[in-house]
């Protein structure tokens, strides 16, 4: 785990508008936003073992409509586009309740041309439904500030290996350096693909189990409710950052971003309007030795 002497990180307890205010503009390279999702309930907390539901409210996730969600949403979105950098990606983590009328509300903020897609993330966890499929997925949405985003393609967090049969089938040859490759040629182009650096995952991520960050038998679970495990967050920040890059997530939860940027080399800044989500994440980063200055900002509740 990275060590900084002395800490340069950020964890701003205020809402998430604020974060304007302590972060330059133009200076991050991701960020990552976990709202809440127009669950219509509050999530409660586990304590050592117990149930969450009698456990201390982190959050309430509940609105007057959806049009009053959306103003809230598009508010903080806005304050995000300004903080990014012309290389910049905004990574905005939600599911089936609200994220076609979010992507509409991303549209105008960065607009339709900065949309770079989106990753489907299987969380595992089972679904149920008595009218129809269960919601069995979230939706993460990335827009870029700019037209030429940072993208490592190639980092092994978004690989994965050939498949057998694909490698003794296809990667027949051997390169000067001792490297198995094929060769695929579309139209008039040849396109080499090597076995050591295995296949690009796509955007359909189901090796990411919540069950990980979820359940107290495991070390990485704080008992913040929608903690997200650190494998997700860790991929985000090595497919759009670099080492050194300013990652910020303005909806901290639990703190698995600034851990994953932390581990991964990156500076960070973060906020949260919860008392419990900046207890737990300043918990969370001592306890992995990660320094950080601690700002007690304007916790607006609008």
């Amino acid at each position: 785990m990275r060590r900084q002497t002395p800490a340069t990180d950020l964890l701003v307890h205020a809402d998430a508008r604020a974060l304007g205010a302590y972060v330059t503009a133009g200076s991050a390279d991701l960020a990552y936003l976990d709202p809440p999702f127009k669950v219509e309930k509050s999530f409660g907390a586990r304590v050592v073992t117990g149930a969450r539901a009698r456990g201390p409210v982190a959050y309430h996730d509940t609105w007057a409509s959806l049009d009053a969600y959306l103003a809230w949403l598009e508010e903080r979105i806005v304050v995000v586009r300004e903080l990014l950098s012309q290389q910049g990606t905004m990574w905005l983590h939600l599911d089936s309740r609200a994220v076609h009328e979010a992507k509409g509300v991303c549209d105008r903020v960065f607009g339709a041309r900065r949309f770079r897609g989106e990753v489907i993330w299987v969380p595992g966890n089972g679904s149920k439904s008595k009218s129809g499929p269960g919601m069995g997925h979230q939706t993460l949405l990335l827009y870029a500030r700019g037209a030429d985003p940072i993208w490592n393609g190639k980092d092994e967090a978004l690989r994965a290996p050939f498949a057998a049969t694909s490698q003794s089938m296809h990667f027949t040859r051997t390169d000067d350096e001792g490297r198995r490759y094929r060769d695929r040629i579309v139209g008039k182009k040849t396109y080499r693909y090597y076995a050591d650096e295995g296949r690009a995952i796509g955007s359909v991520w189901t090796d990411c189990p919540s069950m990980a960050a979820n359940t107290p038998l495991l070390a990485e679970t704080t008992g913040y409710p929608t903690q997200k495990p650190l494998k997700l967050l860790d991929r985000i920040v090595r497919a759009t950052s670099h080492e050194g890059s300013l990652v910020i997530d303005p909806f901290a939860g639990s703190g698995t971003t600034l851990v994953a940027a932390a581990a991964a080399k990156r500076r960070f800044a973060a906020s949260d309007i919860g008392e419990l989500s900046i207890s737990t994440v300043r918990a969370r980063l001592e306890a992995a030795g990660v320094p950080c200055r601690f700002v007690s900002g304007d916790a607006l509740s609008g």
